[in-house]
């Protein structure tokens, strides 16, 4: 249940169907980086926001980040910074798109 739902600008996104992949999101958010909010400390080629958490740990979770959808209009300033940080400390080959 999303309690807030009802303030969204559009409807919730599946990222996955794989029960291990949705562990893997959990379990990642103790290992988030935590720059200074609104900075660009890690060189990332923008600020670090609320939405690099959710797409470094998208990203590390193994889903393509790039192919999730935004809605009409919107914008998701520190994404890209997000992207660009978990890329830059994955394994090679351990980061492939998800179910």
């Amino acid at each position: 249940m999303i309690p807030d739902l009802g303030y969204a600008v559009a409807s919730p996104v599946r990222v996955t169907r794989d029960p291990a992949i949705a562990q893997q999101i959990l379990d990642l958010l103790s290992s988030m980086p935590t720059p200074t909010w609104g900075r660009d400390e890690l060189g990332a080629g923008e600020m670090w926001s609320c939405n690099s958490i959710i797409s470094w740990v998208l990203t590390r979770a193994g889903v393509d980040a790039d192919t999730i959808p935004f809605p009409p209009r919107a914008r998701a300033p520190g994404w890209d910074a997000g992207i660009t940080v978990a890329r830059r400390h994955a394994p090679s080959g351990q980061l492939s798109p998800a179910a």
